[in-house]
């Protein structure tokens, strides 16, 4: 594929994993996978509140490390299972560098790596 695309990317997430694809060359060529990101799990704890904060600042930190692959973000497609992906969409509004991104959402199940770069083709062309 060639030509000057949108910087588009895509991601797959549940609130344990999240697969990010993007184009080859940030704004040309096909969508490849960038990254596969793990949340490192909830704590345990017998205090609920210290539980609560700290599954609050595990999300969010799982949150900037997928961030992190999308350079320059203009448009972002995030699909997955749960509600983990509309607190993203919050995340990325809330997130200066973020703020002006066009975010669209659906829900699907866990899927391929190849099955993924094709669902956000489809979705992007």
């Amino acid at each position: 594929m060639s030509g000057k695309h949108k910087k588009q990317f895509g991601i797959w997430m549940d609130t344990h994993h999240a697969t990010i694809v993007g184009r080859e060359h940030l704004d040309s060529g096909d969508f490849v996978v960038l990254a596969h990101e793990e949340n490192p799990g909830y704590t345990r704890t017998s205090n609920e509140h210290a539980k609560m904060n700290a599954d609050i600042t595990l999300i969010h930190k799982f949150f900037k490390v997928i961030t992190s692959h999308m350079q320059n973000a203009e448009e972002v497609h995030v699909t997955g299972t749960g509600q983990v992906q509309e607190q993203f969409i919050h995340h990325l509004a809330d997130t200066a560098q973020f703020k002006n991104v066009v975010t669209y959402d659906s829900t699907s199940n866990k899927m391929s790596d190849e099955k993924l770069i094709e669902f956000m083709s489809e979705k992007f062309n």
